[in-house]
């Protein structure tokens, strides 16, 4: 096929990816997926001959359009494109290129800006789910530029709010999938596993990281340069997708169902060295949490998975309530990553029977249009 696309490129939070209008690219199937591929330079582990940076947060799309949804003013889409495998994933969203799909929308004349601030109602395919994201647009153009700081990216930047309306059940559509606080896996070389699966955003698997040898403070590089552990890792991964009917046998895991669930190490607040040297305090943080992604540590921490996280923090039962139960304010949340701090508040009520009902869940993030331009495959 020879096409020539319409593109834009943007850092969202702490990821990087190639947004685009789905009117520009090829119904949904296989033609769609062979485009995005060499879109990306997939699979190659450079990306050399495509506009993907070689990694999990740099190998990311957002396909955006108009929405028929009276609740929502755009439709996107997210797909995980594979790096070394043709894989194209659509399973679950991803909420760091979620901020960049605002301003985007209303850069391409999908929304119009208000002078002040412009909300933009969001309907993601992947989840069902709507996102409410609060850009400014002062004298109606969208502001990138501003004192706001997150972990992971350089310099400041204009804020985003990002609100995850009802994001119970993202994709299995149960807060709790497997119906329990917690489940045992059975697992290749490390045995018994102990684990809390919660959907919210995204499904998460929670793993302390003392279970499986690790204190939790271990940086992605030493996580990423030992591989018996990132192979033990993704075989709880792999367990996970299993019991929750994502895959069929484990050994499918990398290529059926390679982004979701999403492993993610949690433990108690204690002091630490961040990737960049900094030492993050443990009276400033709820609890320490590392994400896998795409079978590697993640450097910092998604965004579904701090929407995910505050939201099990809250269930009593889970792993992560039991290492965050003692903080003051139980609708907020701090977590320290391998990059710094992130933090996220929730809105909830707890029904007669004891289980959550969650209104949303939001956090902040910044986003910045990098190039606009035409891509060729």
């Amino acid at each position: 096929m020879s096409l020539k696309i319409p593109c834009c490129i943007m850092r969202g939070g702490t990821s990087k990816g190639v947004y685009l209008l789905e009117k520009d690219l090829p119904p949904e199937g296989e033609d769609r997926n062979m485009a995005l591929l060499q879109l990306m330079g997939s699979p190659d582990i450079r990306q050399i001959d495509g506009l993907g940076g070689a990694t999990s947060v740099t190998s990311k799309v957002a396909i955006i359009g108009p929405s028929e949804n009276e609740q929502a003013d755009v439709n996107y889409t997210f797909a995980q494109v594979g790096i070394d495998q043709p894989t194209v994933s659509y399973a679950g969203n991803c909420g760091n290129i979620s901020s960049g799909v605002g301003p985007y929308a209303i850069e391409s004349g999908l929304v119009a800006a208000q002078d002040g601030n412009t909300t933009v109602r969001i309907f993601n395919t992947n989840t069902q789910k709507i996102i409410i994201a609060h850009v400014q647009t002062p004298e109606g153009k969208v502001k990138y530029d501003g004192d706001f700081a997150i972990a992971g990216v350089p310099g400041t930047a204009a804020p985003i709010r990002l609100a995850f309306e009802r994001p119970a059940g993202s994709v299995t559509g149960k807060l709790l999938p497997t119906g329990n606080l917690t489940d045992i896996l059975q697992v290749p070389e490390l045995g018994a596993v102990r684990v809390s699966i919660v959907d919210a955003a995204n499904p998460l698997v929670f793993v302390q990281a003392k279970d499986i040898g690790l204190t939790g403070k271990e940086l992605p590089a030493q996580v990423n340069g030992d591989e018996t552990l990132l192979r033990q890792l993704e075989s709880v991964r792999a367990e996970a997708a299993l019991r929750l009917g994502f895959i069929h046998a484990p050994e499918e895991s990398v290529t059926e169902s390679p982004g979701v669930p999403k492993l993610t190490l949690v433990a108690p607040a204690e002091d630490y060295i961040t990737t960049t040297g900094d030492c993050v305090k443990a009276d400033t943080i709820d609890l320490i949490g590392h994400m896998m992604s795409m079978q590697k540590a993640h450097e910092t921490y998604a965004l579904t998975g701090v929407i995910c996280t505050i939201c099990a923090a809250c269930i009593p039962g889970t792993i992560v309530h039991a290492l965050t139960k003692g903080r003051r304010d139980k609708k907020r949340l701090s977590i320290g990553h391998p990059g710094g701090t992130i933090e996220a508040g929730i809105d909830y009520t707890v029904r007669p029977d004891g289980t959550l009902d969650i209104a949303k869940a939001y956090s902040y993030r910044t986003a910045r249009m990098l190039m606009r331009g035409e891509a060729y495959i």
